[in-house]
């Protein structure tokens, strides 16, 4: 809704500054005007009294009838006339000011109002310019971030909608075309096509269930059940679990775990999740006979106490660029859609996810050549915070 003229801010504000002004001057101008005329009449009584004294005024019955003269009286009026005169242009100087300063204030702000509006209607592209370091241009600051996040926060959910669409397609389009070409009697409904199609619904559902788990843990709304769990018997039981993928590729994984590590508070089949993505990306980057080395300790950060657990492979490792996008939705570092060089892109989102809801960080650290390193810290003490997620 537009703003009446009547009750913009800057005529409020110029109104105030003015009546501030005005009083002021009123007031000094009478303080001056009695101030003046008293300390006047005052000095001519003394002047008249002292020539009196001097026999110059011997034939005068009453000399206070003679203080204030013609010529007195004229330059009094001139004082003052003179007084208004200065008042009155104070007046107008103050009420320039006071317009001057309700307009520095109200013109970034109507341009704030002029964005807000352009970003009300889609148009996030908005930038307002930062005039000043006060409140205002602080605001100003503030807005341009906001307006920042929102076109990235657009790009990444056009983006995740048609990533999401190009890995739903791809395993329905496989589904339906065998099974087009069954009905149609082009292939045999033999049992290794049925395996096909099985594979192909399994990772269809694993990916519904994974955009399904993300969803909900961005929101943390995902149902939890905690209790006391040993994070080495976790890890080593994912390890054993993929003990099939890492011998396919010969690859040794070494676990060197601390035995005196305490029970934490967490979910064990989210933290068996965690440990299994992160485990399978290890295996997967890492090259023929190569190693992957797991190890857990104890660690004291901010003050608190973690589980710390790292993982690191051999693999070809990480672009620097690619490293602040590698937990966010479908990334993956070498752009390509092939299931051969990586998943859906969605498991170090949920690994992201599920770990900061336990109240616990992740963060990766590679260079190019040498291989990565992934490290997850699990608070020993949940904060209350994390316990409402339970």
């Amino acid at each position: 809704m537009p703003v009446k003229p009547m009750n913009s801010i800057t005529y409020r504000i110029t109104g105030l500054m003015f009546l501030a002004v005005a009083l002021t001057v009123f007031l000094l101008i009478y303080l001056m005007n009695v101030q003046m005329t008293e300390q006047f009449t005052e000095y001519l009584i003394v002047q008249q009294m002292e020539a009196g004294q001097h026999g110059m005024m011997k034939h005068t019955p009453n000399p206070m009838m003679m203080v204030m003269g013609s010529l007195e009286e004229t330059f009094l009026a001139s004082v003052h006339q003179s007084l208004i005169w200065v008042g009155m242009a104070v007046l107008v100087a103050g009420l320039a000011a006071s317009y001057a300063l309700a307009r520095s204030i109200t013109v970034p702000l109507r341009n704030l109002s002029s964005a807000a509006e352009q970003i009300e209607q889609g148009n996030f592209n908005q930038k307002v310019p930062i005039e000043t370091k006060d409140e205002v241009g602080h605001l100003a600051a503030i807005f341009n971030r906001m307006a920042e996040t929102l076109t990235i926060n657009t790009n990444l959910r056009r983006q995740f909608l048609a990533n999401i669409a190009h890995e739903l397609r791809t395993p329905l389009s496989i589904i339906q075309g065998h099974l087009e070409g069954m009905v149609d009697g082009v292939i045999d409904p033999s049992k290794e096509q049925l395996a096909s199609l099985h594979e192909e619904a399994i990772r269809l559902n694993r990916l519904i269930t994974d955009l399904r788990d993300l969803s909900l843990a961005e929101v943390r709304q995902l149902a939890m059940e905690k209790s006391r769990i040993d994070i080495n018997q976790i890890i080593s039981r994912s390890v054993y679990m993929l003990k099939p993928l890492s011998d396919e590729k010969e690859i040794s994984v070494s676990c060197l775990l601390a035995q005196d590590l305490p029970e934490i508070e967490a979910d064990a089949d989210r933290i068996s999740q965690v440990f299994y993505n992160i485990f399978v990306n290890a295996i997967r980057y890492s090259p023929i006979k190569g190693s992957v080395k797991i190890i857990t300790e104890k660690s004291e950060a901010a003050g608190r106490s973690w589980i710390k657990i790292s993982v690191a492979d051999k693999g070809p490792g990480i672009d620097q660029e690619d490293i602040p996008y590698l937990f966010d939705h479908f990334y993956r570092g070498d752009k390509s859609r092939d299931r051969k060089s990586g998943g859906s892109g969605l498991g170090l989102a949920v690994v992201k996810q599920l770990v900061e809801i336990h109240g616990g960080k992740v963060a990766v650290s590679s260079q190019l050549g040498e291989g990565s390193v992934f490290e997850i810290l699990l608070p020993i003490e949940l904060e209350e915070e994390s316990k409402h997620y339970t």
